[in-house]
């Protein structure tokens, strides 16, 4: 039996936020839950306090900022043909418990070269997404799965948001209840490593691998899922061969690169630039991660209703829409020099990019079903780098405002390269019977 067969079956083909009792469901929230955790822990709100503690300079900054994304690549590449190989569950449990440790580092972190180091290390938390991504790519049908990746990486994604709003007003309560500001951001980091704990103990509980179980059990029954036959490295290299995955690898690093890029970047842009305080700074960053709790969603829910008449040519179009947009309003938001045109542009390009990011995972499943993972993983690992690049071409760059102008530029060259994507008749047919089995199945259960 092929483990196409096996993973089709018993997949979710609705979205009941409210059913516990789904395996789908349970999977759907929890990997949302561990993936909103893993962004809050991932990114550096109180740069600009531990910035002045350190007497850290720019260059500093940047390679702070470039660590915490550099080694995400590497891990994503990794967990992707993981999650194939021990399934999903497995792996993001070991990713939260084992991720938590350099999140408790960086609250011991005395020095430059030590809050480096840890950052580095933190970096492979953000592989989390691709483990969010898989998991609901396999629980959920092709009818609503774009809409299924979307929210859920939406909502975890939201975590880079939170953290941004969230983490500057719990330093300025504790500052408020008597602690120094020094030992107070220490104190703060402490939360997101106690909540990467917690969650990971209750994804183990509550959480199987696919509708049918938990790999482990369905092998030992015989039957085929995941990818255990091949090792990792066969996985990726699988995936590689398909030049669909490197144009969405492009694309990838277009719309969610350039997330990473402004999470890192926002709140120290607004303070130097417009002369805002940390909190206020926090929010209008903080903007920018929220969106992703519903905008997010809107690209994965736009590429399923489109695919429902125009099938997965219309799923690329979608995607080219979306980053086109992302790109010409990212150019505008980097010439606007009052707050609140600032602040209005910024709000409209990070809603393009958001949806173009729900928009690429609702294309990802249906790349190439015999190495998902990899797909995945190569693909998750393309934002990583496009948050590097970016992060480089910030260094080389006297002013952050022409360096958000020429990536403005860059977004929309990738979008031109969606546009070559194409699908064989038979992978088109494959995929629609798949697609309409799904509506059927959910119109009978109706």
């Amino acid at each position: 039996m092929s483990s196409n067969l096996d993973l089709t079956a018993k997949k979710a083909t609705k979205i009941n936020l409210f059913n516990f009792s789904v395996p789908a469901m349970r999977a759907f929230h929890m990997s949302w839950l561990a993936f909103f955790v893993c962004f809050f822990a991932w990114f550096a709100p109180l740069m600009p306090v531990i910035a002045g503690e350190f007497h850290l300079t720019k260059d500093q900054i940047a390679n702070i900022n470039i660590a915490a994304v550099a080694i995400t690549i590497l891990v994503r590449l990794i967990v992707g043909p993981l999650c194939d190989k021990y399934g999903p569950r497995k792996t993001y449990t070991a990713l939260l418990l084992i991720g938590s440790i350099p999140v408790f580092g960086v609250a011991a972190a005395n020095s430059y070269e030590s809050f480096l180091f840890f950052r580095l290390l933190i970096g492979a938390i953000g592989a989390s997404f691709v483990i969010t991504q898989y998991h609901t790519s396999v629980m959920f049908a092709p009818n609503v799965v774009g809409t299924a990746n979307a929210a859920s990486a939406g909502w975890g994604n939201a975590g880079g948001g939170a953290t941004q709003a969230i983490m500057p007003l719990l330093l300025s309560a504790l500052v408020m209840f008597g602690v120094e500001q020094a030992m107070g951001w220490r104190i703060a980091l402490l939360v997101p490593g106690i909540m990467m704990v917690i969650v990971g103990i209750f994804y183990w509980k509550l959480t199987q691998d696919c509708p049918q179980g938990n790999f482990k059990e369905l092998r030992a029954e015989g039957i085929q899922v995941g990818n255990d036959k091949k090792s990792g490295v066969a996985i990726l290299m699988h995936a590689a061969r398909n030049y669909r995955v490197w144009i969405l690898f492009g694309a990838y690093a277009a719309c969610f690169g350039i997330e990473i890029f402004i999470h890192n970047i926002i709140a120290m842009y607004y303070v130097n630039h417009f002369e805002f305080g940390l909190k206020e700074a926090g929010l209008a960053a903080g903007i920018f991660g929220l969106l992703a709790l519903f905008a997010r969603a809107l690209g994965g829910i736009v590429s399923d209703k489109v695919a429902l008449k125009k099938g997965l040519d219309g799923r690329t179009k979608v995607l080219f829409a979306m980053i086109l947009c992302e790109g010409l309003f990212l150019v505008l938001f980097s010439q606007m020099n009052t707050a609140a045109l600032a602040i209005m542009t910024m709000t409209v390009f990070a809603l393009f990019t958001h949806m173009a990011c729900g928009a690429t995972y609702a294309l990802v499943p249906f790349i190439d079903r015999d190495a998902l993972g990899g797909v995945a993983g190569i693909i998750g690992a393309g934002g990583n780098v496009g948050a590097v690049a970016a992060g480089f071409l910030l260094k080389g760059m006297l002013d952050i405002q022409t360096c958000l102008m020429v990536l403005g530029g860059l977004v929309v060259i990738a979008a031109g390269f969606v546009m070559l994507i194409r699908f064989s008749p038979e992978h088109k047919v494959k995929e629609q019977r798949l697609f309409e089995q799904a509506v059927l199945e959910r119109n009978n259960l109706a």
